[in-house]
């Protein structure tokens, strides 16, 4: 059996820029003219202590027209910084905006083409925070913190430049003193915080995915008395969050430990540059140049160290999204583009009604615990078929290999005597369609409901194929009709509207195949007459396939094939 693709729920955050950089590239020109506006206006706060040291210099030699062009440089410095810095932080902003919105868009591609066992295999919750709230997050780290971050980075490499012309010895002498021990407490930091901040946000996803079942069963958990164990699930997983946001916490306290190093630091460039001064070996506005550049790279070092913590964050959500962009990539094997002429179809194309063959069909969801093995079936164009067996015999997983969504693990599927695999997504769709016995809803109105299909069909074409349907009777018990508002959940319409809502669908769509899950299933008999009515409107050459229970259902169908432990058991 091949296992889905899984995601990771702490992934690599090693190079996770490089790793980031092919979805840069398209705005790597608006990424180089930002960097080159910071890296001017850094320069420009770079020179302040280099002019101030000059007029102290100026001062100690009673030059005033020296002192008036140390002031005078000093004002220039301040608006070109001022222009500068905001340019740069316009043009880093639109640039991180354009990349985000790039990653979002592409999330929700991917997502929509993963294959359906790959989003059976994890929490709706986590694959939510990864597309939402990381998503988020990143954005408002590129707001916020980004040109920071790059103005921190600039400072440091301009300011080392700056010391070591003005005085090679007591660049040296700093150096000795405050790259070790800043690298020793970075590297402390980084081991705690890479794990602490990946082991927060994988707590943070499952929170998220126990909080989301917990709405979706609340019906089930309120009057099954289950809401006890289910809030205790919760605080636990809640608690597990609060541990693992106490150890990033405390991972964030080690980079504090820089200020005791920037305190030593400033304590030998006063004495070693004292000492220097009174041998004359540096003038005393080398030693302010120091003291003030410094000053600056420690105010600096102290803003990077608050930064650390959203650095860290960003980039261990960062590394999750691309764990789920790269899980989700389209595999060469089933989704490499055709080659095909400009004017021609990316895959074969199919007959307006064909065959439906399912042969010598496996399917695992779990290795070695076959739930269909060795399944064949033939369905003629325009047959109607049920397809019955207990609960667990593989009905509905039977239904998704029929329809596409599933790849079988061996065996074949094919309509038209081709194989599903091998058809275009849109080929595929437009001739074998399932109605699921769960119907989604988005917030809308009951017409947006049923424009969810390819083609954006008009109000007219719709309230055609609920007259067609024989629907129109219940569309005028609603509110307002098509147009009536049915919120953000299902509570307005029973189970068996919601399926109504899902077979007006399929006949927007006209497929050659329609297979229909439990589509009669807990519903009022009333409910249930009009269905079946509708779906005996259905065109007469469409080929479709009901799993029912309802006897009254079954009896309907010219033909029922039962399955039973896992195969075909007998064809009435």
């Amino acid at each position: 059996m091949a296992e889905p693709q899984r995601l990771t729920a702490t992934p690599d955050q090693r190079r996770v820029l490089r790793r980031a950089w092919p979805h840069m590239r398209p705005e790597r020109r608006g990424i180089a003219l930002a960097l080159l506006a910071g890296a001017a206006a850094t320069a420009t706060t770079v020179a302040v202590p280099a002019v101030i040291g000059e007029g102290v210099d100026q001062i100690l030699q009673r030059d005033r027209a020296g002192l008036f062009t140390a002031v005078a440089a000093l004002t220039v410095l301040a608006l070109l910084r001022l222009v500068l810095f905001r340019r740069s932080e316009l043009l880093l902003i639109a640039v991180g905006e354009r990349v985000v919105r790039s990653l979002r868009d592409l999330a929700v591609t991917r997502l929509s083409r993963a294959p359906l066992r790959f989003l059976e295999a994890h929490p709706s919750g986590d694959l939510l925070r990864r597309t939402t709230t990381e998503i988020a997050d990143l954005a408002n780290f590129v707001r916020g913190q980004l040109p920071d971050v790059l103005t921190v980075g600039a400072y440091l490499l301009f300011t080392t430049v700056l010391l070591l012309t003005y005085s090679p010895l007591l660049t040296i002498a700093l150096a000795l003193v405050f790259v070790p021990a800043i690298v020793t407490v970075v590297r402390l930091f980084k081991k705690a915080a890479n794990p602490a901040f990946a082991a927060e946000a994988a707590a943070a996803g499952t929170v998220a995915a126990t909080y989301r079942e917990l709405v979706q069963s609340r019906e089930m958990l309120r009057t099954g008395g289950g809401t006890a164990f289910w809030r205790e699930r919760f605080l636990a997983d809640n608690e597990r969050r609060y541990r693992a946001a106490r150890r990033s916490q405390r991972s964030l306290f080690l980079i504090s430990l820089a200020r005791i190093v920037q305190s030593l630091t400033t304590a030998v460039l006063l004495l070693v540059g004292g000492w220097l001064a009174a041998r004359g070996s540096i003038s005393v506005g080398t030693v302010v140049v120091f003291i003030l550049a410094t000053r600056q790279l420690f105010d600096s070092a102290t803003q990077a160290s608050n930064l650390v913590g959203q650095v860290q964050v960003s980039l261990v959500g960062l590394a999750r999204l691309l764990d789920l962009l790269t899980t989700t990539a389209p595999r060469p094997a089933l989704h490499a583009p055709r080659q095909a002429p400009d004017d021609a179809p990316a895959g074969p194309v199919t007959a307006e009604r064909g065959v439906l063959e399912v042969e010598d069909l496996h399917y695992s969801y779990v290795a070695g615990t076959e739930v269909l093995g060795g399944v064949s079936v033939r369905v003629e164009p325009g047959e109607r078929v049920g397809l019955v067996g207990p609960t667990g015999s593989g009905k509905t997983t039977l239904a998704k290999l029929m329809t596409g969504l599933y790849a079988p693990d061996s065996g074949a599927v094919r309509y038209d005597g081709h194989d599903l695999t091998a058809l275009d997504p849109a080929e595929l769709r437009r001739r074998i369609v399932l109605v699921p016995q769960r119907v989604h809803l988005i917030e809308g109105t009951l017409l947006d409901n049923l424009r969810l299909v390819p083609g954006d069909p008009g109000e007219p074409r719709i309230a055609e194929a609920v007259d067609r349907l024989g629907l129109a009777d219940w569309v005028r018990t609603l509110d307002r009709g098509l147009h009536t508002d049915l919120g953000r959940g299902t509570g307005r319409l029973s189970a068996g509207e919601l399926q109504l809502i899902g077979l007006v669908r399929a006949a927007l769509l006209d497929p050659a195949v329609l297979v229909l899950d439990e589509a009669t299933a807990d519903i009022d008999p009333e409910t249930a007459r009009t269905l079946e009515t509708a779906i005996d409107t259905l065109r007469a050459d469409r080929t479709l396939i009901v799993i029912a229970h309802r006897e009254a259902t079954i009896k309907r169908l010219p033909r029922v094939i039962r399955l039973d432990e896992n195969a075909l058991l007998a064809h009435n």
